[in-house]
């Protein structure tokens, strides 16, 4: 058989579609994304009849159905009246909340302890050492119990609860504190706070300017402080402060009023922070020590001292190896929230596994959890992906 055949003309040869590399390639591209769609239509076709037989209907109106159950901690209005589209929501804030800060706390964190691995002190560094060494190999369930235990029994019960000046108060039922009451100029504070921003970002784009121009450095960390902080905090007084504090005062069995921090967010903030941050503390030694002892000699020789060595030097050079792995992590703690409900806190899991005990909609309820999940994880990677973009070394 002849593989290569003349042109029409007899000029030059054609190669046989099977020898063509481009077109095979193409071919079995075809013939996968074909397979993909004929897997995903009998996973569908299958699921719906199955639940037809069962007489299981497929949609989402159990959202408006009443839920018939409370939630103990929420940040938008809820009560047994509530549907379970709210309750859903309801958990995704609280998820939402809890990962947010889990994310703040564990960077601090990691960042603190993985420099004082560093350290040339020895105590430090071995103390440090054993903190990364006994949480990393503990399973984060257990450490969340123990905080969980540790937490409640810690305070006492709420008529002997801890009054730090009649403003906090501290026990197992939460920590109580004042809750800030938004008056009608308080639009022009959230206004001046937003141009106290604005400020403290043009600020730092011009001394960024002027130290690569000149070579001198500016205080950012200090007109920041001021624009964000006390130009708002003048507004407010000129104002005459349009906040007011509810303070929480104890009715009855319970505290009323204020805002409280119950211990099942505490218990899942400090365990999941505490636990992350090991791993955090690794990735940011792990980049300090990537960086070259050249750097560091560099930046002694021009008289920078240790502390400025680090912030302005090394830092900003390891971020680069630091931010890809890290990316893991902060993915890691929004779905580690999910062990939440082992402690009792409301997250959108354990709210989704009452929702389907009652109601049966096995599918639209694993499907809206794992859509919420998806949306998270790709809202993280893409910031962080933008993230190390801006700081990638860019060569000339």
């Amino acid at each position: 058989m002849a593989e290569i055949s003349a042109g029409p003309s007899g000029h030059g040869a054609s190669v046989v579609w099977w020898r063509d590399e481009r077109k095979r390639a193409l071919l079995w591209q075809i013939l996968v994304v074909a397979a993909i769609a004929a897997a995903l239509w009998f996973i569908a076709s299958n699921t719906i009849e199955n639940l037809r037989t069962l007489g299981v209907p497929l949609g989402l109106d159990f959202l408006e159905f009443p839920a018939g159950f409370a939630i103990s901690f929420s940040l938008i209005p809820t009560d047994l009246e509530s549907s379970i589209g709210r309750l859903i929501l309801a958990g995704i804030l609280n998820t939402l909340l809890a990962t947010a800060i889990c994310i703040v706390l564990s960077t601090i964190l990691g960042f603190l302890i993985g420099v004082l691995r560093l350290s040339h002190n020895y105590l430090v560094s071995r103390l440090a050492t054993a903190y990364v060494e006994a949480i990393r190999n503990v399973p984060l369930l257990v450490q969340l119990l123990f905080w969980y235990v540790a937490i409640v029994k810690l305070f006492p019960n709420v008529r002997q609860s801890i009054n730090l000046g009649d403003v906090v108060f501290l026990s197992n039922r939460g920590i109580y504190a004042p809750r800030p009451v938004p008056q009608d100029d308080f639009s022009m504070v959230l206004v001046a706070v937003a141009a106290g921003i604005a400020i403290a970002l043009g600020v730092r784009y011009w001394a960024k300017r002027r130290q690569e121009a000149t070579g001198k450095q500016f205080p950012i960390g200090v007109a920041a402080v001021c624009a964000i902080l006390l130009f708002p905090g003048l507004v407010s007084f000129i104002l005459g402060n349009p906040v007011e504090w509810e303070l929480p005062a104890l009715k009855g069995f319970n505290f009323q009023g204020g805002i409280v921090l119950q211990p099942e967010l505490a218990t899942l903030i400090i365990g999941l922070s505490i636990y992350t941050a090991a791993f955090i503390a690794e990735i940011v030694r792990g980049g300090i020590l990537a960086i070259s002892h050249g750097q560091t000699e560099a930046a002694y020789a021009l008289g920078l001292r240790p502390s400025r060595t680090l912030r302005l030097v090394v830092v900003p050079q390891s971020l680069r190896i630091i931010v890809p792995p890290l990316t893991s992590q902060y993915l890691n703690i929004a779905k580690n929230t999910t062990l939440a409900g082992a402690i009792a806190y409301p997250d959108i899991f354990s709210i989704i596994g009452t929702s389907l005990n009652q109601t049966g909609r096995a599918v639209e309820n694993i499907a809206i959890m794992m859509g919420f999940f998806l949306l998270v994880s790709l809202v993280i990677s893409w910031f962080m992906n933008w993230y190390n973009r801006r700081i990638a070394l860019v060569e000339r």
